[in-house]
């Protein structure tokens, strides 16, 4: 009875956590001609047009942003999911990109730093 008990109360806290900031949980990133795409896979405990993950910015390590991903709708059924943006310009000799998530009630979340190769 204890196990089960725990159990529940790790997804009930596993479901709170996701309720806070989004997260980044993956990044895919690929060079084409002068440009990069990048598809970017977020977990967050979207709660409807009240509180849900809505955007995702490509910026370089001193804060510039290169591109941004307006998301037009809560996920709440589609836990994680990803999205792309493509057409990101990248300066020459630029090594790595911070990907940063937002949601609509606590703003930007932590940063995932991304190597280009």
């Amino acid at each position: 009875m204890k196990l089960a008990v725990l159990a529940t109360v790790g997804v009930v806290l596993a479901g709170a956590a996701l309720a806070d900031s989004a997260v980044v949980t993956d990044v895919k990133a690929q060079k084409s001609g002068g440009t990069w795409s990048f598809s970017v896979t977020i977990a967050h405990g979207d709660e409807g047009w009240e509180h849900y993950a809505d955007g995702w910015g490509v910026y370089l390590e001193d804060g510039t942003e290169l591109g941004y991903r307006v998301l037009h709708h809560p996920h709440v059924n589609e836990q994680p999911f990803t999205r792309s943006l493509n057409g990101v310009k990248v300066p020459a000799g630029v090594k790595q990109v911070l990907i940063v998530p937002r949601d609509s009630k606590h703003g930007t979340g932590d940063g995932f730093l991304v190597a280009l190769e």
